[in-house]
């Protein structure tokens, strides 16, 4: 019988890469407290104002909105699901490869890294977590260059795979503000990748 991963090949090469018996928790802990969060800001609108990247607030002393901004969406409900499920595949993936911690450090870092660099000069205003899961999916394309020697993908996907990098510097001239976590992601995962990153036969 087929399993998922034989019929994807990224899936199948992702999963080598990794342990796909690592259970994800880091990915579900930061699901779970980013849908309390964005189920809370749709109840109470308010809530988004109160806690969003607020250039002017920022510059006043409220620094916090930086770590704040991660956890609520601008994009409203269709923003939140999108970037919930996001969250949740290419989550999964990454923390199979890079671990736990490894995890936290891409994905809270190049958030963060997104956060401020959106304050200081992309977009000054706004909320979601997009970012570190731009971030996260960087970090997942340095991790297949990485064993591009030792995996074998179809060429669409090695293309999809060299793109990352090109799009994220086009996204960053447009004026976007994912292309910088995406790069950060991609120079965080070849520094972060485990010690001989191993490809399971």
């Amino acid at each position: 019988m087929d399993t998922a991963s034989e019929k994807n090949p990224l899936v199948a090469v992702l999963d080598r890469l990794g342990d796909p018996r690592r259970l994800p928790v880091a990915t579900v802990a930061t699901f779970v407290v980013t849908a309390i969060t964005g189920t809370a800001q749709l109840l109470h609108h308010p809530l988004l104002d109160e806690f969003r990247r607020d250039a002017g607030k920022i510059r006043a002393g409220e620094w916090w909105r930086l770590i704040t901004g991660m956890f609520f969406q601008d994009g409203w409900l269709a923003g939140t699901l999108f970037n919930l499920l996001t969250l949740a595949v290419i989550g999964v993936f990454a923390e199979r490869v890079f671990g736990h911690w490894r995890w936290l450090v891409l994905y809270f870092g190049c958030g963060l890294f997104g956060q401020a660099m959106s304050f200081l000069w992309l977009q000054p205003d706004g909320a979601g977590n997009s970012m570190c899961v731009a971030g996260l999916l960087g970090a997942l394309a340095a991790a297949l260059l990485a064993a591009r020697e030792k995996v074998a993908l179809p060429r669409r996907l090695w293309l999809a795979v060299f793109l990352i990098p090109v799009l994220s510097i086009v996204d960053t001239v447009v004026g976007d503000n994912h292309g910088l976590p995406a790069l950060l992601g991609m120079a965080l995962g070849f520094v972060l990748l485990p010690r001989g990153l191993r490809v399971v036969s």
